[in-house]
């Protein structure tokens, strides 16, 4: 019977067999990971690397459009989110923002904000986004959210 206490320091423990297969990493996975890590501990105001910027024909992949938010309500069990219904163009899309902790529900509707539209869509909280707003972060580190007049028509493209 095993009892506490009961090993003797420097015994042999015989054969013992690996509970878990190697893990292979090549040296460019190896890369990506220091690389990622060094970015998460990194200062904001740093300049960046090389390899952080994108080239000008990714970016033209990126559609950013104007869209008015239709209706907003909190997401159940999530304190930072809303679920947005918005209007881009013609088509209505359901979207989920971190924005709780500056807007309510109530101040979000009405607004004409700016969206990455063609973000494949997700699932945050059970919830299907179908893209994401932009915002910026204040000196406070609370967001605000990119807002158009009312004017600029909903699904316009932001250049």
């Amino acid at each position: 019977a095993l009892v506490w206490g009961g090993l003797v320091a420097d015994a042999p423990l015989g054969d013992v067999a690996p509970l878990f297969p190697r893990l292979e990493v090549t040296e460019e996975e190896d890369d990506e990971t220091a690389a990622e890590a060094a970015s998460e501990d990194g200062d904001a105001d740093e300049a960046p690397a090389e390899d952080a910027f994108i080239s000008f024909d990714d970016f033209m992949k990126v559609d950013l459009r104007t869209a008015e938010v239709l209706a907003a309500e909190p997401v159940p069990k999530a304190d930072k989110l809303l679920k947005l219904t918005i209007q881009v163009g013609e088509e209505r899309r359901t979207i989920v923002a971190g924005v709780a902790q500056q807007y309510t529900a109530e101040e979000m509707v009405g607004k004409r904000i700016a969206v990455v539209a063609n973000l494949k869509p997700r699932k945050v909280f059970g919830i299907e986004s179908q893209g994401m707003l932009l915002a910026g972060n204040a000196e406070d580190g609370s967001l605000v959210v990119a807002e158009f007049p009312k004017d600029i028509p909903s699904g316009s493209r932001v250049s």
